[in-house]
């Protein structure tokens, strides 16, 4: 099985720490993201590369700039 990688981890454990803070599940995210409900567990327990699209709608989602989701 492929390492994950480093930024992967970090930045599913980012998505995971606000979409808490803002009180979502990962279904209702993905329902505002408007991606498919299991991509934000699969985000979060980094096993997607997501892609600069996805990092945009997921900050979208979460009311967060893009750069605050990449702290």
């Amino acid at each position: 099985m492929k390492e994950k990688s480093k930024i992967l981890i970090k930045f599913g454990e980012r998505v995971r720490e606000v979409r808490i803070e803002k009180g979502l599940s990962q279904e209702q995210l993905a329902h505002i993201a408007d991606v498919h409900r299991t991509y934000i567990g699969m985000i979060e327990r980094a096993e997607k590369n997501i892609t600069l699209i996805n990092i945009e709608k997921i900050a979208k989602a979460l009311d967060i700039n893009i750069t605050e989701l990449l702290k």
